[in-house]
């Protein structure tokens, strides 16, 4: 199952999925940015490989349906509402991000 975790800038959030949840046997995993200016723009070569979308913030959310609605049609996007308060790897942050992925893909 292909994963992509979505935050603004691609900086701490995002990242710290990806490297949380690429250990994961079972699992392909990449990390992008809805902003220009993120580490690795969105694209939607990234959208067109995902199986599931996870984005931090509703405002991601909104900012793939308004500029990629085509390539997202009928693929998940589940909001984790993790706000931007946290570093790269912050132990809350892959608490948090252990808990609401798990649930969501029934682990």
């Amino acid at each position: 199952m292909n994963l992509l975790f979505i935050c603004s800038k691609n900086q701490w959030r995002s990242p710290t999925a990806e490297q949380v949840w690429r250990r994961q046997p079972g699992f392909s995993v990449r990390s992008a940015g809805t902003s220009p200016a993120a580490r690795h723009p969105v694209s939607s070569a990234d959208l067109a490989w995902a199986d599931v979308i996870f984005a931090m913030e509703e405002k991601h959310k909104s900012r793939l349906l308004a500029e990629h609605r085509s390539v997202i049609a009928g693929k998940p996007i589940h909001v984790l509402d993790i706000p931007d308060d946290y570093r790269y790897m912050d132990p809350e942050l892959v608490e948090q991000l252990q808990a609401a992925v798990s649930g969501i893909l029934g682990l």
